[in-house]
């Protein structure tokens, strides 16, 4: 009898390792003595700035050459990381702050090397989305981190829509510049009797950490300027029974709110990105409509 086909990869005890390792996320004490044994004694550093982790590595006094790795190149990149780990090279992927893959490159590295029978080991430590969460006094057993919502206010207020039942806590993470316009959309998505917290800074000198409605944070925010600067995490208490009891929205209402700011073309393609549904499917139903 012929063996059955397996997907099951066999790592290769000859390569290198490709490290994964997290770095802190504002206060640089909060590495770990693991991970500066790893980054101190392995071959390349591939860093998603390399001028910005060269101020962490200075600061450690580690020498390890960097090579960048980030979104831009990531593709491009992967490959002759990896040929090198087969050669016995062993890489430590980091990111600017925190765990590399969580809302930071890396995924196509780390599956590639999987794929090629290539060790990966975790390094772990600082990751911004489970340091808020374990101060958030929101319920942690089961939670859905879903990183940073689309800049795009059509597309933010559909994915929210998406959300609006998820009976699980929700985390986000939001910039600068779209932080009053997230928490807007989530106001007026989640409604005014959810539960909130913002998580700003964390670990850095600033750090401030406020717990309340979406309006009462707005409202915080809003007093000075300056409060509005900085790295946000968004953690919303999950839907209660009473909401999660709602209908999530038919394909047609959401088609032809889409198309309201969107061409049937664009507004298929986002609907299908967001449901996870065939694009066809949309495109079908923003064709079969009145002009």
């Amino acid at each position: 009898m012929p063996d059955k086909k397996t997907s099951l990869v066999e790592i290769s005890h000859n390569a290198g390792v490709l490290y994964v390792v997290a770095t802190p996320i504002g206060n640089l004490d909060d590495i770990t003595l693991r991970a500066i044994e790893v980054l101190n004694n392995c071959d390349l550093i591939a860093a998603e700035d390399s001028r910005h982790s060269k101020k962490l590595l200075n600061h450690l006094g580690i020498n390890t050459r960097i090579v960048a790795y980030h979104d831009h190149n990531e593709r491009q990149k992967a490959q002759s990381l990896l040929d090198r780990c087969k050669l016995g090279t062993s890489i430590a992927l980091v990111s600017d702050a925190g765990t590399p893959l969580i809302s930071d490159p890396g995924y196509i590295l780390v599956k590639q090397a999987l794929e090629q029978g290539i060790k990966v080991e975790p390094v772990p430590g600082a990751c911004a989305a489970i340091s808020a969460l374990s101060v958030a006094g929101l319920p942690s057993d089961r939670f859905s981190f879903e990183g940073f919502l689309p800049a795009k206010s059509t597309a933010r207020e559909v994915k929210l829509h998406l959300l609006q039942t998820e009976s699980r806590t929700l985390i986000f993470y939001e910039s600068t510049h779209r932080i009053i316009n997230c928490l807007i959309s989530m106001l007026a998505c989640f409604g005014e009797q959810r539960k909130a917290t913002l998580a700003k800074e964390l670990t850095k000198s600033h750090e401030s950490i406020i717990h309340g409605t979406f309006k009462e944070i707005i409202t915080w925010l809003e007093t000075a300027v300056e409060r509005q600067k900085g790295e946000f995490v968004i953690l919303v208490e999950g839907a209660a029974e009473t909401e999660r009891t709602r209908d999530l929205p038919d394909d047609e209402p959401l088609m032809l709110r889409l198309m309201q700011d969107l061409s049937v073309k664009q507004a298929a393609q986002l609907a299908a990105d967001l449901t996870g549904k065939r694009k066809k499917l949309f495109y079908n139903i923003g064709i079969q409509q009145p002009k």
